[in-house]
C-alpha cells in the first residue's frame, strides 16, 4: 500500500492536509497515527538507499514480487511520481531484503485503518454489517 502517498517516503511529519483532502479524515493520517506510521517508512529507507532507490520503488518493487497473480496498480498526480514509479521495475530485491522489508513492516503493524469505520464497512465484505441495505 503506498496508502494515498503515506508510503511514498515524500511526507514528513509537519506536512499540513487541507480541509478538502480526503487524507485529513483518515486514521492512518490523524495525531499519533501518522507519526507512528511514518516510522515504519523510515524503516524502509535504509533498504532503499542500498539499492539507490526511494522508498515508494521499494515499495513497488515488493508488490511487484508477490507473485503473477498481484498486479500493483500505481497512481500519480504528477509525471517526475509516475517515472519514479516506474523505477521500481529495475530494484531486485534479494531473499534478505524479503525479510528485512516483512521484518520492518509486518502484517498489521499500521496504526489506524485505512478509512474511517463507516467506510471499511463498505471496502470489506468481512466487516460489513448483517443488516441489508
Amino acid at each position: 500500500m503506498l496508502s494515498r502517498g503515506l508510503l511514498s517516503g515524500h511526507w514528513s511529519p509537519d506536512r499540513e492536509l487541507g480541509a478538502n483532502d480526503f487524507r485529513s479524515m483518515g486514521p492512518r493520517f490523524s495525531e499519533g497515527n501518522l507519526e507512528h506510521n511514518l516510522a515504519l517508512v523510515a524503516r524502509l529507507r535504509g533498504i532503499a538507499e542500498s539499492h539507490d532507490a526511494t522508498v515508494a520503488q521499494v515499495a513497488i518493487a515488493w508488490v511487484l514480487s508477490r507473485g503473477e497473480d498481484v498486479v500493483a496498480l500505481v497512481g500519480a498526480r504528477r509525471r517526475d511520481r509516475l517515472h519514479e514509479s516506474l523505477g521500481a521495475l529495475d530494484v531486485a530485491l534479494s531473499p534478505a531484503d524479503h525479510d528485512a522489508i516483512e521484518a520492518a513492516l509486518p502484517a498489521g503493524a499500521a496504526a489506524g485503518t485505512r478509512y474511517p469505520g463507516v467506510l471499511m464497512g463498505d471496502l470489506d465484505s468481512e466487516r460489513r454489517s448483517a443488516s441489508p441495505r
